[in-house]
């Protein structure tokens, strides 16, 4: 690919709709110092320095999306709570739409607090709630996933599974039926629980640990050939046109048809993995909705989920960032 075509490839992002269904949550952090353990227990005990919320889970993806130039429009339930109180400033805050989120006196906002020292990960506690949705609000978030896409030109669906409820086997289903009748691509990042609901979608995206557990496989990294062998027979079961495994340290394989590649990860100073599978996906979405080939997709999206590891906390891809590197190593 040519610098020119490159650069075209990420100015066509701007004209983009993309979108995300799938579970939000409020990402909160909690930042300080540890110079000392507690006399009470043998646990340390942390000087506070700042506290943040920022927006995770499906939201995160639409703050990468954002980030990239696209227009991200987001479908999900939330709880009528303060935590969802404090998700919707944190929309209106960052410039996105709420239109497509639900509040419900049934449900919880998911809260992650993590706990941080010297760019040290130290804890992190979870206030959620993770049962599928009742039929009532199931049956309205469909309306609102149909309302969406009968509203927007939408260029491509992110499911954005982290198994709290919000996906259900027939929300999948019957979202993926119109996609396809609407030629819309249709991205998953996965999560167990609905792991073999997304048959027929345009890209699947999970990482190792996910497609062990979801497929049921016994594979490791080291082994391309079993990867590989995996990963065709499950796409070819569930009738995905692309299967993209991300394995960390070790990069990605993608394959399609009767092709595969293997792309290996980028040497990183990692600071926080926390996140990087929502650059991947938003990424992939947008070269996808683009026309680029899978290789240029995986290589593209690989590059971008290492470049949010450098940063501490879950961050949206930087698109100038992105660009510049891009443009330094997958040109000619």
């Amino acid at each position: 690919m040519t610098r020119k075509e490159l650069t075209q490839v990420f100015d066509a992002f701007d004209k983009m709709h993309i979108l995300i269904i799938g579970d939000v949550m409020v990402d909160s952090y909690l930042w300080g110092s540890v110079n000392r353990i507690s006399p009470e227990a043998p646990v340390p005990i942390i000087a506070t320095t700042g506290r943040e919320n920022r927006l995770g889970g499906a939201a995160n993806v639409a703050l990468n999306i954002q980030s990239l130039g696209a227009k991200p429009i987001m479908c999900s339930v939330i709880g009528n709570d303060s935590a969802g109180d404090i998700f919707k400033q944190l929309l209106k805050t960052n410039q996105l739409p709420s239109n497509g989120i639900i509040s419900s006196g049934k449900r919880k906002t998911t809260v992650k607090t993590r706990i941080i020292s010297q760019n040290q990960h130290l804890l992190r506690i979870d206030e959620e709630e993770n049962q599928p949705l009742e039929e009532t609000l199931s049956t309205k978030l469909q309306a609102h996933i149909e309302d969406l896409l009968n509203t927007y030109k939408i260029d491509a669906i992110i499911f954005e599974d982290y198994d709290k409820g919000v996906l259900t086997p027939s929300t999948i289903t019957e979202t993926v039926r119109i996609a396809k009748n609407k030629g819309i691509p249709t991205l998953v990042d996965p999560k167990k629980r609905n792991f073999a609901a997304y048959k027929g979608v345009t890209f699947f995206k999970p990482n190792l640990k996910e497609f062990k557990e979801g497929a049921n496989v016994d594979v490791n990294s080291n082994n391309q050939e079993g990867l590989l062998k995996a990963a065709q027979q499950f796409a070819k079961e569930q009738h995905i046109r692309n299967f993209m495994l991300t394995m960390a340290e070790k990069g990605v394989m993608i394959l399609s048809d009767d092709r595969h590649h293997f792309i290996p990860a980028e040497v990183r100073d990692i600071a926080d993995v926390s996140g990087a599978g929502d650059t991947v996906i938003s990424v992939s979405a947008l070269c996808l909705s683009a026309g680029l080939e899978e290789k240029q997709v995986a290589a593209i999206a690989n590059m971008a989920g290492g470049l949010v590891c450098e940063h501490s906390g879950v961050v949206p891809i930087d698109k100038q960032e992105l660009l510049d590197e891009c443009l330094e190593k997958l040109t000619n």
